[in-house]
């Protein structure tokens, strides 16, 4: 009786200390008792290695709070399969996440990332559509950190022989496509045509310069079956029908369609800023000869997707104090600054762009504020991740197919109300 007696009160100990550890961590989300201690740091590949040397600047100043940096892989997919793994399996490996803005509200929805107070960060200091991002339900889930919007890149020696100006329109950037390129030798236009998410920015774009959304209600309705929407969708099935979009652009990303454009076999391409300054550097064979202006639409300047990232907490962290902390010292002016100069991304800060220092060195600055103040999300949906690829699948198709605008419009309204439902 004697051993039994012993081996109760040690099972006794043993769930009272159970109980006790279970009670601290469902009482404690962020780990500790004051949520501070050191974090990790979760983003796609850093391809200009600046990261590392702003965070030195933190863990100098923090010792016993220092952020380790967890790089993944360069590709967007990739990166957003990564840390959904961790997040479904309430993971706290990743206290700070650097998100694609797209992802905001599929996170937020999933309940992965934490609300955080906007009165913590310089939100009145950004752009202000980059906030939009950040945002799902009328709650803010994350802090813009870079920012992103299409440009439309052309060849400024040849249009300046022909004494054409670049285009504003849909209308005048197909005529100079179809008349001009070919007597250069050069194909007319190009954007990101390969089923990936450079295509469903596309697609947004298109259809948002004509007036129209993909869905509305954050995501909850389907309202691609506009004349707004048809006519977007229209401007791209009409280029490749009419050849003005070559077919090859449709196996393109980023990277092929900026070398294509590079290799001077482009009239016009679509493409993000980080583009501007490698196409107008040696051994870029079209150095000096380039120009960026807004994305044209039906009737005058049309409107990017906005590209960028934005940071949010992992509901799971241990050190959510900590991790606030670093994205306000991310969010800062110097920091900023530093992701421009050194990590030739477009920072949030509004000021940035009308920097007189700035704009000598990135002389592309002022059209990029006009292209990002006249940006929207791209689709905002929980379920943003399914209805990009049905964006993907039935837009690559009609591309390669030529299908009309009409069937691309069905499929498209069928695939989305099968994920999303009617509203």
């Amino acid at each position: 009786m004697r051993w039994k007696r012993a081996a109760s009160r040690a099972l006794l100990v043993c769930a009272l200390l159970f109980a006790g550890n279970a009670g601290a961590r469902a009482g404690e989300p962020a780990g500790g008792s004051d949520g501070r201690g050191p974090i990790t740091l979760v983003t796609g590949g850093d391809l200009t290695g600046y990261l590392r040397g702003v965070l030195d600047g933190w863990n100098a100043r923090h010792p016993r709070e220092k952020v380790t940096l967890v790089e993944l892989p360069d590709a967007a997919d990739e990166v957003r399969a990564q840390m959904v793994t961790e997040l479904r399996a309430h993971s706290d490996r990743f206290d700070v996440l650097n998100i694609d803005v797209a992802w905001t509200s599929e996170f937020a929805a999933a309940g992965w990332i934490k609300p955080v107070d906007g009165a913590q960060f310089p939100l009145k200091r950004f752009l202000p559509p980059v906030v939009d991002t950040a945002t799902f339900r009328g709650r803010l889930y994350a802090v813009p950190y870079v920012t992103n919007a299409g440009l439309l890149y052309y060849r400024k020696d040849v249009l300046a022989r022909e004494g054409a100006r670049p285009p504003r329109t849909w209308d005048e950037l197909a005529h100079l496509a179809k008349t001009v390129a070919p007597k250069y030798g050069l194909d007319g236009y190009a954007g990101q045509f390969l089923p990936y998410e450079g295509l469903t920015a596309n697609v947004v774009e298109a259809v948002q310069s004509a007036g129209g959304t993909v869905l509305a209600g954050e995501g909850s309705r389907v309202t691609v079956d506009s004349p707004a929407a048809r006519r977007g969708l229209s401007f791209l099935l009409d280029g490749v029908r009419e050849g003005w979009i070559p077919r090859r652009a449709l196996t393109y990303k980023e990277e092929e369609s900026r070398k294509d454009f590079q290799e001077g076999r482009l009239l016009f391409l679509r493409n993000w800023p980080y583009a501007y300054a490698l196409a107008n550097a040696r051994p870029s064979e079209v150095a000096g000869k380039v120009g960026a202006v807004p994305l044209p639409g039906p009737d005058g300047p049309g409107s990017s997707a906005l590209g960028g990232s934005n940071l949010a907490v992992n509901t799971q962290s241990r050190h959510q104090k900590t991790a606030t902390e670093l994205i306000s010292y991310l969010t800062t002016e110097s920091v900023q600054r530093r992701v421009l100069t050194k990590g030739a991304l477009p920072p949030v800060w509004a000021d940035l762009y009308k920097d007189p220092d700035l704009v000598r060195r990135f002389p592309y600055l002022p059209t990029l504020q006009r292209a990002v103040l006249a940006a929207k999300p791209r689709i905002k949906s929980p379920q943003y991740d399914q209805v990009s690829l049905a964006v993907q699948a039935v837009m690559h198709d009609a591309l390669l197919h030529r299908r009309s605008t009409d069937a691309t419009v069905a499929r498209l309204t069928r695939e989305l109300t099968a994920l999303v439902g009617r509203g």
